[in-house]
C-alpha cells in the first residue's frame, strides 16, 4: 500500500488528514506541536505519528505538506531532501509564492523525487467536508500519479501547468475573493442603513447575478458579528502579499486588492488578525 506523511495538522491539515485514514491509507502525520499529534491520533486510531521529519522522508512514497509560508517549506525541504527516496512526491498544499514552488521543484528533482505545488480552495469547510478544490503545478504524469490521494479531501482537482502555475491559479483565486468580500460587506452595511430586512434581501439576490459562496456561507455570521472562525485575516493578508509582490514583477494593476489589502491591515491593526476574512463588515461599522 501507498505510505503517506502529512506535515501540519492545522485548521486545514487536520480534517484532510482525517479524510486520508478514512479512505485506507497508511499514513504517518508530523506536526511540529507533539500535543497536537497525539490528540489527532486519539480520533485517527488507524494512523500513527511520526516524530521528526527524517521519520516522515524515509518511510513515506508522498509527503503532503499544509503549513504556514515559504520560510516554512523551505525549512521542511532542507529537512527531508536528503532521506526521501528517489520516486517520493512531495505535494505541497501551503499557499506560497510561485518562485518558492520553482526552487523547491529544482532542488527535489536533483534528488530523483518530485515537488507539486498544489493550494487548495475551499476554507475550513471544504477541508472538514472533503470538498476542497485543488489546483496543481509540476509534472503532469506526476500529478496524474497521486490524483486518487487528492481525491480523498477535494471536489476537484486540476493540473494547472509547471511548477509554479498551481499558486499563480491561487493568487487569482484570492484576488477574486478579496474584492468580493469587500463588496459583500458594503452591501450589507448598505441594507443594514437602509433598514431593509437582511435576510430577505439575500434570499432574493442570492437567487441572482450576485450570488457567490460567501453571500451563502458568510452573510449571517457577518449580520450576528460573528467571526471567531474560518479564514483568518492574518493568513489572508500573508496571501495578498504575495499576490501584490507577484503582480509588481509582471507589471499588472491590481487596484482593488490593494485596497483590500490595506483594509484588512485596518482589521490587524486593532486586534482583529485570527478573525475570519468576512470581518471586512466590522470594519466598516466601527
Amino acid at each position: 500500500m501507498t505510505n503517506i506523511g502529512f506535515v501540519g495538522l492545522g485548521t486545514m491539515g487536520s480534517p484532510m488528514a482525517s479524510h486520508i485514514i478514512k479512505n485506507g491509507y497508511n499514513l504517518c502525520v508530523f506536526n511540529r506541536s507533539k500535543e497536537k499529534s497525539e490528540k489527532w491520533l486519539n480520533k485517527n486510531t488507524k494512523a500513527k505519528v511520526c516524530f521528526s521529519l527524517k521519520d516522515i522522508a524515509t518511510d513515506s512514497d508522498i509527503i503532503i505538506l499544509c503549513v504556514g509560508d515559504d520560510n516554512d517549506v523551505r525549512q521542511i525541504i532542507s529537512e527531508i531532501r536528503n532521506f526521501i527516496r528517489p520516486g517520493t512526491v512531495v505535494v505541497d498544499h501551503t499557499t506560497t509564492s510561485a518562485e518558492l514552488a520553482k526552487e523547491m521543484n529544482k532542488i527535489l528533482v536533483k534528488q530523483g523525487s518530485y515537488f507539486l505545488d498544489a493550494p487548495v480552495s475551499g476554507g475550513e469547510a471544504g477541508a472538514q467536508q472533503g470538498t476542497l478544490s485543488v489546483m496543481v503545478g509540476g509534472d503532469e504524469k506526476v500529478y496524474m500519479s497521486i490524483k486518487e490521494v487528492l481525491d480523498s479531501y477535494s471536489k476537484f482537482t486540476k493540473f494547472m501547468g509547471s511548477s509554479g502555475y498551481g499558486q499563480l491559479t491561487k493568487m487569482v483565486n484570492q484576488i477574486c475573493i478579496a474584492g468580493l468580500i469587500q463588496s459583500l460587506a458594503e452591501g450589507l452595511h448598505f441594507a443594514k442603513k437602509s433598514n431593509l430586512e437582511v435576510k430577505d434581501v439575500i434570499e432574493v439576490i442570492s437567487k441572482g447575478a450576485a450570488q457567490s459562496w460567501q453571500m451563502e456561507n458568510r452573510w449571517k455570521s457577518m449580520i450576528d458579528d460573528k467571526y471567531e472562525h474560518g479564514f483568518a485575516v492574518d493568513l489572508m493578508r500573508k496571501d495578498l502579499e504575495i499576490v501584490l509582490e507577484h503582480a509588481k514583477s509582471i507589471d499588472t494593476n491590481l487596484e482593488i486588492t490593494n485596497i483590500v489589502n490595506s483594509f484588512y491591515k485596518d482589521i490587524q491593526d486593532f486586534g482583529g488578525g485570527k478573525w475570519d476574512t468576512s470581518s471586512l463588515l466590522r470594519r466598516l461599522e466601527s
